[in-house]
């Protein structure tokens, strides 16, 4: 028989309750047991938990108050605002020998720390069977029940709530990958059904009578492409159904309120979202929220998720979550074994590689899911710190605890990916402690989300600077640079002094690439990058930009022979070239740019061509025009594909101006394409 769970009624430390399982951070804690009644919260409220459980909770501030970090706030923002952390790695960085701190730089166990921050729920993703034939985890966490259970009871501990996410796999699932679990190979879609439900009651079952305190489980994870094997849309649902009737059935035996989740990602894809809503709702699959996974640098805008999450209430009468979303908080790589996101050149605008810009990023996710009625949002992994330095072989840690995204055991089980390219955490940068396990500043975003967070004005960023320097020019760098501060409201320009050494020893003469440091009046750091190299002087030169104004298209007859044409394939790069053809007349006509205050000196010019059809007397030219006269190189296309590239080697301007060219005189049938047009100053 399974014991049923009796009423934990727990004392708030504050006069201020905290809602649902709500930790949020206050000065003190205290321990609540069934020993000391105090002021009482519902079952509702707090959840069922076995008698024996001591819950510590704390409370949320009541007013802003003075921070590290600036956040503004967002006054309508619930109390039961979910305000989650996925912390599935906890154990195995534990177990690798990594060590996770309070705000005081004292060991402190992790989960209190989320609490005091104002984490009030744990995600923990659950595989069925993560280990070789031998017992060697595959890496990632070893996330099998066991491990859920470990988590989820100090969880618990700290008063938050946990959100169960099986992925029925016995490793990652996501779009990509969906393996079936190794029990459940050569099954039928009915077989896996009948394994799936009977897996997901005896799991959950096992994790309530630990006494993890359950709120929602998730039926899979990221299905957008299919789940445990199964791709087709009716398997698929029958595993969906399968699932949602254990949780229910868990859920009443247990006399315990549970909420069925199913999840997906690629939000960005609006339609193909909404299609899989009116699936669910066409199978009449019984769940309560449908959950999304959001990262602001893969998954779109804060105003696209706003649209979908919208849709889904509206047109489905769903709820909505964010199962997964984060920001990183630095560039650096902290166990050698690189970043999925690198924080450099795929940063959001207006959103640095910072502590504060994680914490702005994170609010602001946040106000705009509150926004449309989300339920709230679940941080993916902000405590997967590194297990070792990044200049040191932390391969053992990763492969004897699994504490990297995959271990070398994973190999058979998914070859495509763990057995390419197993190792280390990809996510250190995203964590909200830093590499050495000290909680960052961000964390706190939590809790500061109603009433923000004061701090004093100060410098958050400095955007690089970058500076193009054609070969045989002097460099200049600005004298004045772009900076962002805490509170987003301030931006300004500040002087900036560049190491003079750095910038003399910058050779012109050729290309390449230098770094030149720089400092404000204050001695903050300033990184300035400077590239030598042969500029491209023509305007929209492969005609990507929609505006084509700066060419001056001639023709001779009643109908022009050209377009812009969109088509890849007949583009020397990107997806668009100037195109020609007639079917019934000789074509004679030019495509030109004009140049009224280049630098003075010499300059080659080139193009792309490619064609056909064409006879023996058309004329095809490159040319270009200054006030000393005109100089062409004729060419000749001959088939789909041969690029032809005239060029004109030296050009001489000497005011200023100058006109580059096609011209063609063709004739009718001929047809083809003009592409990427380069003209480089390469001496005085």
């Amino acid at each position: 028989m399974k014991r049923l769970y009796t009423k934990l009624l727990a004392l708030c430390v504050t006069a201020s309750l905290c809602v649902g399982s709500l930790a949020g951070c206050g000065a003190k804690d205290e321990v609540s047991s069934t020993q000391d009644q105090g002021e009482l919260q519902t079952e509702e409220e707090q959840g069922e938990m076995p008698k024996e459980q001591e819950i510590i909770t704390f409370s949320l501030p009541d007013g802003p108050e003075e921070a590290e970090i600036y956040l503004e706030p967002i006054p309508d923002i619930p109390d039961d605002f979910i305000r989650g952390m996925d912390a599935s790695s906890v154990l195995v960085n534990e177990k690798s020998g990594a060590v996770y701190y309070n705000y005081e730089g004292e060991v402190q166990d992790v989960f209190m720390t989320l609490a005091q921050s104002g984490v009030n729920y744990i995600r923990l993703r659950v595989w069925n069977d993560p280990y070789d034939e031998n017992g060697n985890g595959y890496g990632g966490g070893n996330n099998d029940v066991a491990t859920a259970i470990e988590l989820g009871k100090r969880a618990s501990k700290y008063g938050m709530k946990v959100c169960i996410d099986f992925h029925y796999s016995d490793f990652w699932a996501d779009p990509k990958r969906q393996h079936a679990p190794k029990a459940w190979e050569g099954m039928s879609a009915d077989e896996k059904s009948n394994a799936l439900y009977e897996f997901t009651k005896e799991s959950l079952s096992e994790i309530l009578d630990a006494g993890v305190n359950v709120g929602m489980v998730q039926i899979g994870n990221e299905i957008n492409n299919g789940m445990s094997g199964e791709t087709q849309t009716p398997a698929v649902m029958k595993l969906l159904d399968a699932g949602s009737r254990a949780v229910r059935e868990i859920s009443k035996e247990y006399g315990k309120e549970i909420q069925v989740v199913v999840h997906y990602t690629n939000i960005e894809e609006t339609d193909k979202i909404d299609s899989i809503a009116s699936d669910l709702q066409n199978y009449d699959i019984d769940y309560d929220i449908f959950a999304l996974s959001y990262y602001p640098f893969w998954d779109g805008t804060n105003e696209n998720m706003q649209t979908v999450a919208k849709n889904i209430q509206d047109k489905y009468d769903k709820k909505v979550l964010i199962a997964e979303t984060s920001y990183c908080y630095t560039s650096e790589d902290g166990d050698g074994s690189g970043n999925s996101f690198d924080g450099v050149e795929d940063l959001v605008e207006g959103y640095a590689a910072t502590v504060q810009s994680q914490a702005s990023m994170i609010r602001d996710i946040c106000a705009a899911a509150e926004e449309v009625g989300v339920l709230g949002i679940f941080y993916w992994e902000g405590t997967w710190i590194p297990v070792g330095p990044a200049d040191e072989d932390n391969s053992p840690l990763w492969e004897e605890f699994g504490s990297g995204w995959a271990s070398s055991y994973a190999s058979d089980y998914d070859p495509e990916d763990a057995g390419l390219y197993y190792g280390g955490c990809s996510w250190d940068n995203q964590a909200m402690f830093d590499f050495e396990g000290h909680p960052l500043a961000s964390l706190n975003v939590f809790k500061y989300l109603k009433y923000g967070a004061d701090a004093p004005l100060k410098i958050d960023s400095i955007p690089e600077v970058h500076v193009v320097c054609d070969v045989g020019s002097q460099v200049k760098l600005p004298e004045a640079v772009d900076v962002i501060y805490n509170n987003r409201s301030a931006n300004a320009q500040a002087a900036v002094t560049w190491d003079e050494a750095q910038l003399a020893a910058i050779d012109t003469k050729k290309g390449g690439s230098y770094q030149v440091a720089g400092s404000l009046e204050d001695g903050t750091k300033v990184s300035g990058h400077v590239e030598v190299k042969m500029i491209n002087y023509v305007q929209n030169p492969g005609f990507e930009d929609g505006d084509t104004s700066m060419w001056k298209v001639s023709y001779e007859g009643s109908k022009n022979p050209t377009d812009f044409q969109v088509k890849a394939d007949d583009a020397y790069t990107g997806e668009t070239a100037f195109h020609f053809w007639s079917g019934d007349s000789d074509m004679d006509f030019s495509i030109e740019q004009e140049f009224t205050d280049l630098k003075s000196g010499v300059y080659q010019l080139s193009v792309y061509s490619q064609g056909g059809d064409m006879s023996e007397d058309s004329q095809l030219e490159l040319y270009a025009i200054t006030s000393s006269g005109e100089q062409t190189s004729s060419f000749m296309v001959t088939t789909w594909a041969d690029w032809k590239n005239p060029s004109i080697p030296e050009i001489k301007v000497v005011d200023g101006k100058l006109t580059i060219g096609v011209r063609m005189k063709c004739n009718s049938g001929s047809w083809g394409t003009v592409d990427d047009f380069i003209l480089n100053r390469i001496s005085d």
